[in-house]
């Protein structure tokens, strides 16, 4: 282990970030209903040009006017590369009341970026008195996003999840699909006869999870985009949830469900966590570092692995 200890992300149930536009306001108590734990109003690519404003106004009078009960409240802003931004921050902060809890910042591209961001809303933090501060969650979906992962994952204490935009991440890096997340058709290995698809995201994935871990962020994946495909949904969400991922976006309603089952532990990973933790401290009591545990070997790492297991299970319980 590094004398720098890995920070700890910030305690919240992350397991479904749900999506609606802020120019439909007739959805908001739906979503404000809903079993996710994270509620994302976009202001940004499910919103045209023409309504920017209107949607902004939206999502300003449904944060001070709809219970939104424990969940986490965030809203997605503009792009730094629009004239829409600036007026985004300035606007939320300065007339939506204090139950904001996050602002999700698009196509981040490097550390300054999230300096620029920063500096705005300290700016009118600061100005308005606001007691709360607006934490951040961060889109990596450009060239330019991944290869500057980690930077972005340390720049700024405000900085709580980031998230992989798989549409305008494979569109940055030229990739051949027109697929939002998921098995590519052409991304696979011919083997005696058998073609073997394997996970174009896959590699992302790790490099987004590795940074947050780095700096205590929490690792989210992005959309899935064919809403029919349940399995597709599940099989995406299971491979996160293997990599360290804590959730996954839903840009449909039924999505949420799905999100919400793959990431809560189940009854039998709990079982077998609680029983991994009581054979270790047997095996501490006995003065020994390791132990078998149904005829595999379990030692300390084994006690960090079920924690986590324990921990968010009880975390998701007392939400």
């Amino acid at each position: 282990m590094s004398f720098r200890i890995q920070p700890t992300p910030v305690a919240r149930p992350n397991r479904c970030q749900l999506f609606g536009p802020g120019s439909r306001p007739a959805i908001f108590e739906k979503m404000a209903a809903s079993a996710a734990d994270v509620i994302n109003l976009d202001l940004e690519d499910s919103v045209a040009p023409s309504d920017k404003d209107s949607a902004r106004q939206n999502v300003i009078d449904a944060i001070g006017s709809i219970d939104w009960g424990t969940k986490t409240l965030s809203v997605r802003i503009n792009g730094l590369d629009t004239p829409y931004w600036y007026r985004d921050v300035v606007e939320l902060l300065e007339n939506a009341s204090e139950r904001l809890d996050q602002i999700m910042i698009p196509k981040v591209g490097c550390a300054a970026d999230l300096y620029a961001v920063d500096a705005l809303v300290t700016a009118v933090e600061r100005a308005q008195g606001r007691t709360k501060q607006i934490a951040f969650e961060v889109i990596i979906e450009s060239a330019a996003g991944i290869a500057h992962v980690e930077e972005i994952a340390a720049a700024t204490p405000r900085l709580q999840a980031m998230s992989l935009g798989a549409a305008d991440f494979a569109a940055s890096m030229g990739m051949a699909t027109t697929g939002i997340g998921g098995t590519q058709a052409n991304y696979y290995m011919y083997h005696e006869g058998k073609n073997y698809w394997s996970d174009p995201w896959h590699w992302a994935q790790s490099a987004i999870v590795a940074a947050c871990r780095t700096h205590g962020v929490l690792p989210v994946d992005g959309p899935y985009g064919d809403f029919s495909d349940d399995e597709g949904f599940r099989a995406q969400a299971r491979r996160s949830a293997t990599l360290g991922m804590v959730g996954k976006w839903a840009i449909h309603p039924k999505q949420v469900a799905l999100s919400n089952e793959v990431f809560t532990p189940s009854e039998e990973a709990m079982t077998e966590a609680r029983e991994i933790l009581e054979a270790m401290e047997a095996a501490k009591a006995n003065g020994e570092g390791a132990t078998v545990y149904k005829g595999r070997l379990v030692d300390i790492a084994s006690i960090k692995q079920a924690e986590v297991i324990v921990k968010q299970s009880e975390m998701i319980s007392s939400s």
